[in-house]
């Protein structure tokens, strides 16, 4: 039976993460950044200033929400604890080791073009949201797949039929990339590193996550917004006096990473063509599997934001993949390139490092130990515990979401709890069948979603330039915050109040 499910695995994983898919993804991103005038990079002023300089600046970003709502800190900080997570670590040492050197470069052409798919993702689902019977915000995908594409002529069922797939596909991605690989990981590494049993680290991490996810949203919102800047800046510091360290190699790492990025070197003395393949493969798919825009995850705890702009939260987006990728990424992949690890020459990744077999998910730490001593894969352990926890908790709120949206809001409950008890299930399973599943269930989302997006690009070109329209060039339109007449009413005068 296994031998079945892994062969139709295999078939439908080399579809969803197969060219046809990328080439999609790829795409849309360049649509969206046409269509908003390279947005990302014509107003990196503005969009930082209203992002990461606002936290500092502005109450309304940082503010604890007293309704149902969350911050527009505490949403990124909840989106970043799903989105920074293993992938940038073991995935940036796995796309090296595939890859090599060039699948950075591809890495950041991703996330670059990505940084507007996630925007217009944020875009369209804090258009087209709506508050449950709770008081709370639900946004995502389903939602302006349902709403928006099925408001097209004839698109009434199709959109309806994308949005329960998604819902589906979300729904068994949340058990999967969303728990219980992530939790193996916390457990893999800390058996390694400090020697502790996995069974004892699934019932601590079972009843972590149990006090927090259980406690719904808001529960998951705080400990998020105080975990996630600590991790994050922490892991920064650490690759930072790593990249300070070995400075000296700044210029033959870039040079490795374009020359392999072009085939002007193949990846283990293969053939070129093979080698640029690779590269492209593997940094395009990392760099999803890192910031999953494209996705349509992160939208569902956007949407809960306090904001009134659909803009403003899509500035979130392009900040959110701005730091995972651009930034921690980058970072880990100059502390992998300029460690001795991998050869800059040929691209090649060394096969053991003393009596250490290489491998992805034991690279960074290795080279941190290199650098560190025995505090060094000691800190990576650490680190690769609160990125994987602090994604379990990040997923548990999609989950929810796609649960709520199937079956209604009472059998949300009933969700979070099987969520928790499925963390000691992971911390003990050691069936690699279930990471190749996760990531199948991961790509299924992908689809439906860029399907919506690009159906509605037209109406994230008209949200957009009404946006620029009257806050960057002072022209006096009526603002487009919702697609319903009610939320648009409603949120109009909360933007009028709070100007």
């Amino acid at each position: 039976m296994l031998e079945i499910v892994t062969k139709v695995n295999d078939v439908v994983n080399g579809i969803v993460w197969g060219w046809p898919a990328l080439i999609l993804l790829a795409f849309v991103g360049i649509l969206m950044t046409c269509l908003t005038k390279f947005f990302q990079i014509g107003h990196i002023g503005h969009w930082m200033k209203m992002t990461v300089g606002a936290i500092f600046q502005d109450r309304h970003v940082v503010g604890h929400t007293g309704d149902k709502s969350i911050s527009q800190f505490q949403s990124l900080c909840t989106a970043l604890a799903a989105t920074v997570g293993t992938g940038n670590i073991v995935g940036v040492a796995g796309a090296i080791m595939v890859g090599g050197p060039g699948a950075v470069f591809w890495m950041w052409l991703i996330a670059f073009f990505g940084m507007m798919t996630n925007y217009s993702e944020n875009v369209l689902g804090i258009f087209y949201r709506r508050k449950n019977k709770a008081g709370e915000w639900s946004g995502g995908a389903m939602y302006y797949l349902r709403d928006g594409l099925g408001a097209k002529k004839g698109c009434k069922q199709i959109g309806m039929v994308l949005a329960v797939l998604f819902s589906i596909f979300c729904f068994l991605a949340s058990f999967g990339i969303g728990n219980m690989t992530q939790v193996n990981s916390i457990s893999g590494n800390m058996h390694a590193v400090f020697g502790v049993p996995a069974w004892v680290t699934g019932i601590v991490i079972l009843i972590l996550g149990g006090l927090v996810i259980v406690g719904g949203l808001k529960r998951i919102a705080a400990v998020t917004e105080k975990i996630v800047p600590f991790m994050v800046v922490i892991y920064i510091l650490g690759s930072v006096v790593i990249f300070f360290t070995n400075i000296s190699h700044v210029g033959a790492v870039f040079t490795a990473i374009f020359k392999g990025a072009f085939a002007m070197q193949a990846v283990g003395g293969g053939i070129v063509g093979s080698g640029i393949r690779l590269a492209i493969e593997q940094g395009m798919k990392r760099g999803v599997f890192s910031n999953e825009a494209g996705l349509g995850s992160s939208v569902m705890v956007h949407s809960s934001s306090n904001v009134k702009e659909p803009v403003r939260q899509g500035m979130w987006g392009i900040f959110e993949v701005f730091a995972d990728t651009i930034v921690v990424c980058t970072l880990t992949a100059f502390s992998v390139l300029s460690s001795g690890l991998v050869d800059l020459n040929t691209g090649v990744a060394a096969a053991e490092y003393g009596n250490i077999t290489l491998t992805s998910a034991n690279m960074v730490s290795t080279v941190f130990s290199i650098h560190f001593g025995k505090l060094g894969s000691g800190f990576v352990a650490i680190a690769v515990m609160l990125f994987a926890f602090s994604t379990v908790l990040g997923w548990s709120h999609y989950g929810t979401k796609a649960c709520e949206f199937l079956f209604g809001e009472k059998f949300t409950i009933v969700y979070r709890v099987i969520f928790v008890l499925a963390i000691f299930g992971g911390a003990v399973m050691s069936d690699n069948l279930a990471w190749d599943l996760a990531d199948t269930f991961n790509g299924l989302m992908m689809l439906p979603n860029l399907i919506g997006v690009l159906v509605l690009s037209p109406q994230v070109y008209r949200i957009t330039q009404n946006y620029v329209d009257r806050v960057l060039k002072g022209k006096k339109e009526k603002p487009l915050l919702s697609a319903f007449a009610d939320i648009q009413e409603e949120q109009e005068k909360n933007l009028g109040a709070s100007a």
